[in-house]
């Protein structure tokens, strides 16, 4: 499952059994919080916390982001970092110094899911994160949930592949985890989170293949199924959004690390999904930023 960081006041539902992901899913919904969800992407903390790339520190945007985040008027339902959590490889010295940096969300009540991506190692992962153990997985060796909250079920999905390598994949058994979950959880607007970015697949089969290399798989599952509203990912470093051609929303999340882009934002989403739709509001590292502050409002399918 992706590492749950949950503070020990605030509730969860467990399946009959015990195990949080085999049937039921986790409800961090709160009427005592805002009833919003950070998303962030991309924090890429090194073992040094000042370790620079590309004219960022990331281990200080990381700092900054959580301090935005905690100077909200109300506190997130939680919050989700959506892959790539280190630097490069996954090293335990990566995580080691990530964990103090989120810290301060969990001191505050607010729980902390993080997602796989192609620079994380599950091994390294969960050693440092040994709370994570006390579920078991769904799928071996796959970080999976489902999250409950008052207006959507949010699916959390492990795209890493092959650590430091850029391509992602989804994988026959976890689209039949999906399909089962999904199936199952119909009753709310579905919001699936990977951190990997669909792709038309290229006619060279020797072509290196940057988002899903089963991208057609996965959409084709996405848009049969009428409760899937939105799937949001990282990877790109590149902020936006579009649609496929059944109105599936895609997101784009901002990094909190780097920019490959220069005049692209950096920063994270606060999230607030209604009955008919989601607000996305960016909040961009450099307050001068045209798109900082703005709202994109997506309505459902």
């Amino acid at each position: 499952m992706p590492v749950h960081l949950i503070p020990s006041r605030r509730r969860f539902l467990h399946s009959a059994t015990g195990a949080v992901l085999s049937a039921a899913a986790i409800d961090l919904h709160s009427e005592t919080t805002g009833g919003w969800v950070a998303l962030l992407a991309d924090t890429h903390i090194d073992a040094d916390p000042a370790k620079e790339a590309r004219g960022a520190t990331m281990a200080k945007n990381l700092e900054r982001v959580v301090a935005e985040i905690l100077a909200e008027p109300t506190h997130p339902d939680f919050a989700v970092i959506n892959g790539d959590c280190a630097y490069l490889k996954g090293l335990p010295e990566d995580y080691k110094t990530l964990r103090p940096l989120i810290t301060p969300l969990l001191d505050a009540g607010i729980p902390v899911h993080l997602t796989m991506g192609n620079h994380d190692d599950r091994g390294p992962f969960f050693d440092l994160f040994p709370e994570a153990k006390a579920e078991p997985a769904p799928l071996k060796d796959r970080h999976l949930a489902v999250i409950k909250s008052k207006h959507a079920n949010w699916f959390l999905l492990d795209t890493l592949q092959i650590v430091n390598n850029v391509t992602g994949e989804i994988g026959a058994a976890q689209r039949e985890w999906l399909t089962e979950m999904l199936d199952s959880h119909s009753d709310k607007p579905a919001i699936l989170i990977g951190h990997h970015y669909t792709q038309d697949l290229p006619a060279d089969p020797k072509a290196k293949v940057s988002g899903l290399a089963d991208s057609a798989e996965f959409l084709e599952l996405l848009q049969s199924k009428p409760q899937v509203k939105a799937y949001i990912f990282g990877h790109s470093h590149s902020y936006g959004y579009k649609k496929t051609g059944e109105g599936v929303h895609l997101v784009n999340q901002p990094p909190v690390a780097y920019l490959f882009i220069p005049e692209k934002p950096n920063g994270w989403i606060k999230a607030d999904a209604g009955n008919g739709g989601i607000s996305l509001t960016l909040r961009a590292l450099k307050q001068e930023h045209p798109e900082n502050g703005k709202t994109t409002n997506l309505d459902w399918r």
